[in-house]
């Protein structure tokens, strides 16, 4: 658990193959519940991999409770070497090549999040190669649900040119640190300054977050490319 209601989990192939994935996309495991309805979830991947398609030997996702939630029920209870049945990877909402702007924001909440830790080895490399900057805005209700602070943290204090803002809606760290806000994670995207001619936006998470912040971005003159949406919506 890293956080009350959010699970860390790992899986392998069973077959022993390892696992390609480009950082941003996601898996979808598939599974029946109440009358052997087939239904599926979506999980953003949090592998730590070399930064591209590079495979890899594990697939790490986090995992939220929904109360009563058919997911919850299969992965809360799932024993150390269970199967589930899983395909992917899936999804657009990554780095892009062909980018020029000269900084990112990446705005995350809950699970939402989870994208950005597997892009962290990527992010290194486009610090280094193209000059471009990061800002890392993560929202939470309080410390205990901050998933990977520490991770993001610890990364932003060993790579110039990425910075890290935790944004509490509900209560504060008992030691401030730097680079924390009080408020939604709308708080602190307009302390940085967003600037059209300089930035693009990745919004990933709860959708009322998604929706509001692209609506203030579009507001202050960003154009649709330039703001780039994955909603996370817990479904039973």
């Amino acid at each position: 658990m890293i956080a009350p209601a959010v699970r860390h989990m790992v899986f392998e192939h069973a077959d022993g193959e390892a696992f390609a994935f480009i950082p941003g996309q996601f898996i979808q495991i598939h599974f029946s519940y109440g009358d052997g309805q087939a239904t599926k979830r979506s999980y953003s991947v949090a592998t730590l991999g070399a930064g591209d398609a590079t495979p890899v030997g594990q697939i790490e996702i986090a995992v939220s409770y929904v109360d009563g939630g058919a997911a919850t029920e299969l992965l809360g209870g799932l024993a150390l070497g269970a199967v589930v049945d899983a395909s992917g990877p899936y999804g657009r909402f990554c780095l892009l090549n062909a980018d020029t702007n000269a900084r990112y924001l990446l705005v995350g909440t809950g699970t939402g999040i989870t994208p950005y830790r597997a892009m962290l080895p990527l992010i290194t490399k486009l610090i280094q190669t193209r000059g471009c900057t990061f800002e890392l805005i993560q929202g939470a209700r309080n410390e205990a649900d901050l998933l990977y602070g520490d991770e993001f943290a610890a990364f932003a204090e060993a790579t110039p040119g990425f910075g890290f803002h935790a944004c509490f809606s509900r209560e504060p760290r008992a030691v401030p640190r730097a680079g924390d806000y009080t408020g939604r994670v709308q708080v602190a995207i307009e302390a940085l300054k967003p600037d059209p001619a300089s930035d693009v936006f990745y919004l990933c998470g709860n959708p009322d977050m998604v929706d509001q912040s692209f609506a203030l971005l579009k507001d202050a003159g960003f154009a649709v490319s330039q703001l780039r949406r994955e909603k996370y919506i817990s479904a039973r």
